[in-house]
């Protein structure tokens, strides 16, 4: 790809990112054209459906949260990696306004452009819960799914005006539930309300 056709991408991207964590995924990409001052037509051509785009910008963020998994699970204990991550994981979720409920349906739509994105980052928690169930340290009653879908709980949590203020208690009160030391679950992480 040519310099400026990366420039061009990069821009699209920055400004999509921006009014997705304003207005949610359901932002109109006619606004999102506006906004980066282009036609509606060069932003379709770069990307040709909202989830195209979705997938373009989500991208990274999965592959940095599944790295971040990778390097937790040499690097911790088998329960601090996996609350770590789950942390880590909810607060990015809260970054774009109803972006779960495009992950949830996206994780059971192999035609998704978010498809294979979403199931690597659920098959990363997974692996960070087996090994901490391997470890007597989580709930062998909870699998990679239930993980995936607490996510999306929690993130829901916090984009809620009246229990935004409770998101971090709801955290630690679900990471003790999953964890079979309760006590080491509370890991003074980054409060998980990405927005203001």
């Amino acid at each position: 790809m040519r310099a400026d056709a990366r420039k061009n991408r990069d821009h699209l991207l920055a400004v999509a990112g921006t009014a997705i964590t304003e207005q949610g995924v359901d932002v109109s990409m006619r606004d999102i054209a506006r906004r980066a001052d282009v036609g509606l037509a060069t932003l379709l051509r770069h990307y040709p459906t909202r989830e195209a785009l979705l997938e373009a910008l989500l991208r990274t963020s999965f592959d940095e949260l599944t790295a971040t998994a990778e390097a937790l699970e040499t690097s911790n204990s088998p329960e601090d990696a996996l609350v770590s991550w789950l942390r880590d994981c909810v607060a990015w979720t809260t970054e774009y306004r109803g972006v779960t409920v495009l992950m949830a349906a996206a994780i059971e739509d192999a035609e998704s452009a978010l498809h294979a994105s979403c199931v690597t980052l659920r098959a990363a928690g997974a692996r960070l819960l087996t090994r901490a169930q391997a470890e007597g340290a989580a709930r062998t009653d909870v699998d990679g799914t239930d993980l995936f879908a607490l996510v999306a709980a929690l993130a829901w949590l916090s984009d809620q005006p009246s229990l935004a203020p409770r998101a971090d208690h709801l955290f630690d009160v679900v990471a003790s539930a999953i964890m079979t030391n309760a006590a080491s679950t509370n890991t003074g992480g980054a409060p998980l309300r990405a927005r203001s």
